[in-house]
């Protein structure tokens, strides 16, 4: 699974709601064929791996696939029937902070419709909404 190798800060703090639009990766830049999110959330490094893979087993060696996002974001979870207090939790597991418009896969060297497929069996691993776009 993705994640860091070394983080400046061990725990952050958690954040709200992830507004706004992507300007940054926002468009296709390696492949055809991309994975846009219509809603901003996060994506834990868990559901890229499990996309990746569904995306690669339907293409079948065909074609080359991108990740745009990086789970850099760590986040803390405290033990089971831990009472209150006591400090925060340690660091459970890293997700990738993603604005609505961004761009979370690329794809190419495939037809448009596997291609199509391969992103929409992708998208149901995420927990953001998200479309199909080509270049």
């Amino acid at each position: 699974m993705l994640m860091p190798k070394k983080v400046k800060y061990r725990k952050l703090q958690r954040g709200g709601k992830v507004k706004g639009k992507a300007t940054r990766g926002a468009k296709i830049i390696f492949g055809s064929f991309g994975l846009k999110t219509l809603s901003g959330g996060l994506i834990s490094s868990r559901q890229i791996e499990a996309a990746r893979r569904a995306m690669t087993r339907y293409v079948q060696r065909g074609g080359k696939i991108w990740i745009r996002i990086f789970p850099d974001k760590p986040m803390t979870k405290k033990g089971d029937e831990t009472p209150m207090g006591k400090g925060k939790g340690s660091v459970d597991h890293f997700v990738a902070k993603v604005q609505a418009g961004k761009i979370l896969f690329e794809m190419d060297g495939v037809a448009e419709g596997i291609a199509k497929k391969a992103m929409k069996l992708a998208s149901y691993k995420l927990g953001v909404k998200t479309k199909f776009i080509k270049k």
